[in-house]
């Protein structure tokens, strides 16, 4: 596999979680505060891996290009 394809994949996953947080904020306003409790922090739980798929997928697209700065978390 690829830098490219990867980045692709990381891609494809930062889009399945989006939705699904969507979906998840979206069910969150019709429920129960219990209810929306629960669902808030399964939103919680899914924004850093959100944040983390996004930030791959620029990190393995960009990788070789000299002119991109990487991310410092990434870097040695």
């Amino acid at each position: 596999m690829t830098l490219l394809e990867m980045s692709a994949a990381y891609a494809e996953s930062e889009a399945a979680l989006r939705f699904r947080i969507t979906a998840l904020r979206a069910q969150a306003r019709q429920q129960d505060p219990e209810a929306a409790r629960a669902l808030r922090a399964r939103v919680a739980a899914l924004d850093p891996l959100l944040r983390e798929m996004r930030a791959l997928a620029e990190l393995t697209a960009h990788y070789y290009d000299r002119s991109y700065h990487k991310h410092e978390s990434y870097t040695l």
